[in-house]
């Protein structure tokens, strides 16, 4: 039996393993970087080994270092979680032949799978059902078309492809970003269907010759291919779900699959189903499954590893309905550009259990991450995965929908709103979903706080910030902030919000601390305000309570609640619209240096993968100049108008840093003659 056990990965997938084996009572054993040294899954540990550097390819990529690990912790077993070395064949036989026990499927069912062209030759001998697909592009004479990554997953590596003109970009594009993200880029092409959903089937096998499928996910709702909300049962036909069940276990048994795996399929519209890929381990969105099915999977896959057969034999009855969304930390409306920082709050409501079942409706989170943790560059976005199970499905997406609105995020840009508004739009509710939905609904874009808001939301934070100041007074303490014998002028706090635009709020109270007037201006410097600008002619507006960390205010006759959190000069505001984060500006600002006009700066730490231009290079607007790559992705730099390049400061391959230069691109009527 196994006694301590090593996860060779990070985040919340340790933590998830970690928790069944503390249930089961077997030691665990964490390896991490230096990024990692203070990270939440290293503490839980009971023992932890240090993998010097940060970049995967020097640590969490290591075999060699993780087989160290191993011995020097004496563990006698592996759990690879899902990502970094997950399905690698070659780490499975590695962990194997050290004398370990490997928690997965075997080293060439790994290898069978993880050659998606090869895969799907096999699959096709054993009766599962395919799409055409090409190797050669030069074969490709119908379209549209997806262009894939052979080896790994997570949507990596992936292109849609309309037309023969933009074939070679999408190939090379992709080959470029397999090779970066698994040191392969091989690529193939297939049939791509239009309003397909993305379904899987749970499959787990045992060392006896059993394989059963566990039920259908529905995973259609996806960015960048990449799944972001995912649920179980998938609704589906009685007779569609057989079809998906049959076609899943003749898959495990064509490689006499032991452990956890995930069949994935496409759905048309007209009920056809297509083999997509294997992925050969423990999936993101396990825990919709769990929940469910009533099953501890991790549980299972640590039996199975000890040689015991599989408690069931056949698909076990669905109980109820399970809605997962990963939360990423990203801004979606800025093309899903990755946000990185310090996470100075983490706070979900109503969560029942975390890494665990539920014997109600409630919530379950799955983190990596808790009150000030670091989100560095290195890694990928997913900060959690926040799971909902009640007896129906709509409960169950009101309820998640409902816990993802009152949560407090503060201090990195997250895709909390988008998936607010996913789960609330009438097409989820309708199960009208496929993996185009995102670029069909725009509106799911919009931030949860109406802009006819933030006028309210400015005031409590200066409110607040008032509040703060005179908690802190060294004298008279308790009078009312700005209080004078004679009060001619307004208090005045200035604010920039999230999209970089300045806010000033101004305000007066009487001699009790009320609010005796105010108003909230998006222009400053005595610049009229514009349209949208507030004042008393239009709210009225009583202050009820001001706290540091409260603000109440009855604002036409309803009173309205805003929780506000405070970091050096942030000021995150949750209300009962939405929430925001905004930055206090000093009151007497030092000076700095101005930028080059057309100066484009980088948005996130990340290194420079190409440069497409040269100095001295006319552009047009919307030209690509460079490429930064940056938590596993690529981040096209365009041109914002046409003009000329005059300075590329950083080559292909330098480091850079939030806001550096990475290049300056003259407006044409600026442009040296």
């Amino acid at each position: 039996m196994i006694s301590k056990l090593l996860v060779a990965n990070r985040g919340e997938i340790a933590r998830r393993v970690f928790a069944t084996c503390r249930a089961l009572g077997i030691e665990t054993v964490a390896v991490h970087s230096d990024a990692d040294a203070d990270a939440p899954f290293v503490a839980e540990a009971d023992q932890a080994v240090r993998l010097p550097g940060n970049a995967p390819a020097e640590t969490y990529l290591r075999t060699d270092l993780i087989l160290d690990a191993a011995r020097r912790c004496g563990a006698d077993a592996v759990h690879p979680g899902y990502g970094f070395l997950a399905e690698n064949a070659g780490f499975a036989t590695a962990v194997t032949d050290a004398g370990l026990t490997w928690v997965g499927p075997a080293a060439k069912a790994i290898a069978a799978m993880g050659d998606k062209i090869a895969a799907k030759a096999l699959l096709a001998e054993a009766g599962v059902p395919m799409l055409p697909t090409w190797t050669d592009p030069a074969q490709v004479t119908t379209f549209p078309v997806l262009v894939k990554a052979s080896a790994g997953g997570g949507g990596r590596g992936m292109r849609v492809v309309r037309d023969a003109d933009g074939l070679a970009e999408a190939v090379a594009a992709a080959r470029r970003e397999a090779a970066a993200a698994f040191g392969d880029g091989t690529v193939f092409i297939e049939r791509y269907v239009e309003r397909g959903r993305h379904v899987e089937v749970q499959i787990f096998g045992d060392s006896h010759g059993t394989v059963v499928a566990l039920g259908v996910r529905d995973c259609s709702i996806q960015r960048r291919h990449q799944k972001i909300v995912e649920e179980a049962p998938g609704v589906l036909t009685d007779e569609v779900r057989e079809r998906l069940h049959e076609a899943a276990v003749s898959a495990g048994r064509a490689v006499d699959y032991v452990g956890a795996g995930t069949v994935e399929f496409l759905l048309a519209p007209d009920g056809e189903i297509h083999f997509l890929e294997m992925n050969t381990r423990l999936q993101v969105e396990h825990p919709v499954t769990e929940l469910t099915t009533g099953l501890d999977l991790v549980r299972l896959q640590l039996l199975v590893a000890e040689g015991a057969p599989l408690p069931l034999v056949a698909t076990p009855p669905a109980t109820g309905y399970a809605i997962e969304v990963r939360l990423c930390a990203e801004d979606p409306g800025q093309g899903y550009r990755p946000a990185t920082g310090t996470l100075h709050r983490f706070t979900l409501p109503g969560v029942a259990t975390e890494f665990g079942s539920l014997s109600a409706p409630g919530l379950r989170l799955d983190s990596g991450v808790f009150d000030g943790s670091a989100v560095s560059v290195h890694y990928d976005s997913m900060l959690a995965k926040v799971i909902a199970w009640a007896p129906t499905r709509a409960e169950a997406a009101r309820a998640l929908a409902g816990a993802l609105a009152r949560a407090e995020l503060h201090g990195v840009t997250t895709n909390r709103d988008l998936l607010v508004r996913v789960l609330r739009s009438p097409e989820f509710a309708a199960v009208d979903v496929d993996t185009g939905f995102l670029d069909r609904h725009p509106e799911v874009f919009a931030p949860l706080l109406p802009a006819e808001q933030l006028p309210l939301v400015a005031l409590a934070a200066a409110l607040a910030s008032a509040a703060d100041r005179r908690t802190q007074a060294g004298v008279l303490g308790g009078l009312p902030s700005g209080w004078r014998n004679v009060p001619a002028f307004p208090q005045v706090t200035r604010f920039t919000d999230a999209g970089g635009g300045e806010i000033e709020v101004r305000y007066r109270l009487d001699r009790s601390g009320g609010l005796a007037e105010w108003s909230v201006d998006p222009a400053v410097d005595g610049t009229p305000a514009a349209e949208g600008g507030t004042d008393l002619a239009t709210s009225d507006v009583t202050l009820v309570e001001a706290s540091p960390a409260r603000v109440v205010l009855d604002v036409d006759g309803v009173r309205r609640v805003y929780r506000v959190h405070r970091v050096g000069s942030a000021v995150f505001v949750d209300g009962p619209a939405g929430a925001t984060g905004l930055a206090e500006l000093p009151r007497f600002p030092l000076p700095t240096a101005a930028l080059a006009a057309g100066s484009l700066l980088a948005p996130l730490p990340g290194a420079v993968a190409r440069v497409h231009v040269e100095v001295g290079q006319r552009v047009a607007a919307g030209d690509l100049l460079l490429t930064l790559e940056a938590m596993k992705l690529e981040h096209p730099v365009l041109a914002p108008t046409a003009g000329l390049v005059t300075e590329l400061p950083v080559p292909a391959g330098g480091q850079v840093d939030t806001d550096a230069v990475l290049a300056v691109v003259t407006p044409d009527e600026e442009s040296p003659s």
